[in-house]
């Protein structure tokens, strides 16, 4: 750990200078034009899903209303990391304010700990469906699943206040290089000069309850479904159980595996280079293949999709 400079020698860092995703300005101009048609495919993708669950009474159900609000999430999601990743391969290496560094770090915690906590909800609204289907609607009654969603986007924000405010009060006095694309929790740690052990500490409390508690509870979810589904009685029945959880896992799966990866290791992540190609999948590729997945052998959205195709 470094030690903290004496009070003469502390300058405090007014911008940082984000690198970008690739120094390279041929690759840039291509990169730029893959992500830029990516982020307007994921805001198309997401806004139809929202759509098809509000304007459909027959997604008027728990399942489709966590859809709803994950989809919501994403567009949010990569709509805070999308615009600066654009911007550098635009421009190539470019300086962002202290303050706007900060903003955008905070609403990523927000996000990503909200989908987390999302996630796990998604999880145990499969585990009711499947394992305890008679119970379903008392036990997924519309006020739970909105007690779900608020308490997923309440613990987002309360860990990202914690967070961002010790991020943020600590001194940052040279290098100001950020060799990333957007302002992410380790980088910055590794530019402060003073000592991090509470922002540490918060850090791991966090990972903690929001990252390991909502995983913990999607695996236990899904242990109990695999145990229900191996004692049906049927081929189909089984089929048709995994097929309606499928989507959630595959997601549930690409989501963690990056984040932890990332975000369970100790601050310093020398490997700079793999550190923003993992970032790139759960900040852009996941928003965007995340409504393929989930609808890709959902037959209700499909006809939604249909109806609403027909009608216009």
């Amino acid at each position: 750990m470094k030690p903290p400079l004496q009070g003469a020698n502390l300058t405090r860092v007014q911008e940082f200078l984000l690198l970008g995703l690739s120094t390279s300005p041929d690759l840039r101009n291509i990169l730029f034009v893959v992500f830029l048609a990516l982020y307007l495919l994921t805001l198309l993708e997401n806004v139809l899903i929202v759509y098809l669950v509000c304007s459909h009474s027959e997604l008027h159900r728990p399942m489709y209303f966590f859809l709803g609000n994950l989809s919501c999430l994403e567009m949010s999601y990569v709509s805070v990391i999308m615009p600066s990743l654009l911007v550098g391969l635009w421009t190539g290496p470019y300086h962002v304010p202290f303050t706007s560094c900060m903003t955008q770090l905070f609403f990523f915690i927000v996000l990503i700990c909200t989908e987390c906590s999302l996630l796990a909800s998604m999880a145990y609204d499969r585990y009711v469906a499947i394992c305890r289907p008679l119970h379903y609607p008392l036990l997924l009654r519309p006020r739970v699943c909105l007690g779900l969603a608020l308490g997923s986007w309440l613990s987002g924000l309360l860990v990202s206040v914690a967070k961002t405010s010790c991020i943020a009060t600590l001194s940052y006095c040279g290098p100001n290089v950020l060799n990333h694309f957007f302002c992410d929790v380790s980088p910055l740690l590794n530019l402060s000069c003073t000592h991090v052990a509470l922002t540490e500490l918060v850090d791991f409390i966090s990972a903690i309850v929001i990252l390991w508690g909502s995983l913990l509870v999607a695996l236990g979810s899904y242990a109990a479904i695999g145990r229900t589904v191996l004692r049906m009685p049927s081929a189909a029945a089984r089929r048709k159980a995994f097929s309606t959880c499928a989507s959630h896992l595959v997601v549930v799966g690409i989501f963690y595996s990056a984040t932890i990866f990332i975000y369970a290791r100790p601050r310093r992540i020398d490997a700079a280079d793999l550190n923003k190609v993992l970032s790139v999948i759960y900040t852009v590729l996941t928003p965007m293949c995340n409504p393929v997945i989930y609808c890709l052998r959902n037959k209700e959205v499909h006809a939604a999709l249909r109806k609403t195709l027909l009608c216009s």
